[in-house]
């Protein structure tokens, strides 16, 4: 049935997005339709239209008897995200010094950090990544703006991905921490420059880093 077919169809597309963001399916990996179809415990049908959405949209391409190949992440796309959110998460922050938070309503922000240190100190990198996802959140929830909330969500996979991708490549984050406690440190003193400044810094040299793997990763499967 047409109803039934499109529930299945969109249901492929979401499994699929999700592990490709996730990176159970890795950037530059290769797999049948039937793998695919198996993974997800689907029928190929709704797995061939799902691939042709995903096409579409640039995350993977499928090749004539080769079956589906996971596109590396563009490390262009990665600088034009990292740029919209260095200037949202920077005014997020800046809103949130001028709120005026108690350090009961900044917890979520402080165990976050701490969060961060004790896997560092492990190290646990997979355990840091989740910390740092909550911090990211926790500091825009605090700025109190809706449409940044979900402006930022929405690229929230893509992040998640570029991370997943290159978290293992990296030095191990300690300055990372380090910018994370002082962009804290200044919402909780009201220091509104220090806030908007410290995490617009902190997201540049992110980006950096990340589009500098990302742009060697990419050169691993042309």
């Amino acid at each position: 049935m047409p109803g039934k077919t499109l529930s299945s169809s969109q249901r492929a597309i979401t499994e699929l997005r999700k592990k490709v963001f996730s990176g159970e399916l890795a950037a530059g990996s290769d797999h049948l339709e039937s793998e695919l179809a198996d993974l997800l415990e689907m029928s190929r049908t709704p797995v061939r239209e799902a691939v042709l959405t995903l096409e579409s949209q640039g995350l993977l391409e499928l090749r004539p008897r080769k079956g589906v190949r996971i596109l590396p992440l563009s490390p262009e796309d990665m600088a034009e995200i990292y740029d919209v959110l260095t200037e949202l998460e920077s005014h997020a922050a800046e809103r949130a010094a001028r709120s005026g938070y108690s350090d009961t309503e900044l917890k979520e922000l402080a165990k976050a950090i701490d969060d961060m240190d004790r896997a560092l100190a492990a190290p646990d990198l997979d355990a840091w990544a989740e910390a740092d996802d909550r911090f990211h959140k926790e500091l825009v929830r605090l700025g109190g703006n809706s449409r940044i909330i979900s402006i930022v969500n929405m690229m929230s996979d893509q992040v998640r991905r570029a991370r997943t991708t290159t978290l293992f490549m990296r030095p191990l984050p300690v300055k990372s921490n380090e910018d994370h406690r002082a962009v804290y440190l200044a919402i909780r003193d009201g220091d509104v420059d220090a806030a908007r400044k410290t995490h617009r810094q902190h997201r540049q040299d992110a980006k950096e880093i990340l589009v500098d793997l990302l742009g060697k990763h990419r050169l691993r499967y042309l």
